[in-house]
């Protein structure tokens, strides 16, 4: 069967379609306000990949309870607070042509105690970090966190959510045997660590209707994590009738498992040859050139994730549709660059910290 087009529409089971094979992945930027309203400079930020062409505009990880918050300048959905700001934003998103996902998010034991101002919680106690075990009715609160913004997103506007449950984060915790220690319904064996994220997608249906996309980001490495595992539960999604999209981000969709027994083929085939209903399977992780993106489409995916090249370039898909060879601008970028692709200066240093991105000046180099 030959592979989809990347710029063929692609319908889901509930909410709108995507007018194309590219959706923004969800990128941390720290640039909104403190109490997690959006600013200005997100809004512009997210707003022009939407004009720029992307088939879907998620934001960034936006965080369900103020406990849960991950880093500084994090977008938040935990609080009517945020209604104004996120209203404007899906407006805006869908004006362009695009549909607009918001990414539900809880960072656990990855929340910094000097900006929640509390020690952070987790499935289990996690001495290294010096979080806190989760009451059994935490969970249920944590559980309805989830659903509620899910249900302010939708008021807000959004055409859908998605669920993060990857990159280590509470969800993430829980499914990993290595933090995850509970005696009750959530821990245990491998369909009790993973009933959190059945429970909240169940619990998002059933709240936000049927015309309302969900998805679910998955990581099926690091952590503590099982690919065995992952997969059992990519499988168990990839066929559940309330979701619309799995998720996968692999950090690079052309390196072979670390799991010795499964080397010898891509870590994004064993997702790729897993039966699906109309669940449709996206991969994120290192695509950044037109021919890598149809490469994905043509292993098996049916979209993918742009995330480093969208930084880079506001309009990839446009560019991608423009030349079949494109490829993104040469790393490192200078910061005028980066500046004139919607980046604020916050953004900008953020990406500072990711080695070999930003170019270095004479007069950084001597401080």
């Amino acid at each position: 069967m030959a592979a989809p087009d990347l710029f063929a529409p692609l319908s889901f089971p509930h909410g709108p379609a995507m007018p194309n094979r590219f959706m923004l992945a969800p990128l941390t930027n720290t640039q909104s306000h403190p109490d997690g309203t959006l600013s200005d400079e997100e809004f512009h930020w997210l707003t022009m990949r939407a004009k720029g062409g992307f088939g879907l505009t998620m934001t960034c990880a936006a965080h369900v309870q103020k406990i849960g918050q991950g880093f500084p300048g994090q977008l938040g959905v935990f609080s009517d607070d945020h209604l104004p700001g996120l209203t404007r934003l899906a407006a805006a998103i869908k004006a362009q042509g695009s549909v607009a996902v918001l990414q539900l998010h809880h960072a656990g034991n990855r929340s910094p105690k000097e900006l929640i101002g509390e020690a952070p919680v987790c499935p289990s106690e996690d001495p290294d970090t010096g979080a806190r075990a989760l009451t059994e009715t935490e969970v249920a609160d944590l559980i309805e966190a989830f659903i509620a913004g899910a249900e302010r997103s939708k008021k807000a506007g959004f055409d859908g959510v998605e669920v993060h449950g990857a990159h280590g984060y509470i969800l993430c915790q829980f499914l990993s045997p290595d933090l995850n220690h509970r005696t009750d319904a959530y821990g245990g064996s491998p369909e009790n660590r993973a009933r959190i994220i059945v429970e909240i997608v169940e619990g998002i249906r059933a709240r936000c209707g049927e015309d309302f996309l969900l998805g679910l980001r998955l990581s099926p490495e690091r952590f503590g994590l099982k690919l065995t595992e992952i997969r059992d539960l990519a499988a168990q999604m990839l066929t559940h009738p309330a979701l619309d999209f799995l998720d996968m981000s692999l950090w690079d969709v052309r390196k072979e498992p670390t799991e010795a027994e499964f080397k010898g083929r891509s870590l994004m085939s064993y997702f790729a040859d897993l039966p699906r209903s109309d669940v449709r399977l996206g991969v994120a992780g290192k695509i950044m050139t037109a021919a890598q993106a149809r490469d994905a489409l043509a292993a098996g995916a049916d979209y993918v994730l742009i995330g480093r090249a969208a930084i880079l370039h506001h309009d990839y898909p446009r560019k991608v549709e423009a030349d079949a060879d494109f490829a993104p601008i040469a790393l490192p970028v200078t910061r005028a660059h980066l500046a004139a692709e919607g980046l604020s200066p916050t953004f900008i240093t953020y990406m500072n910290n990711w080695p070999g991105f930003v170019a270095q000046d004479q007069t950084e180099d001597a401080l």
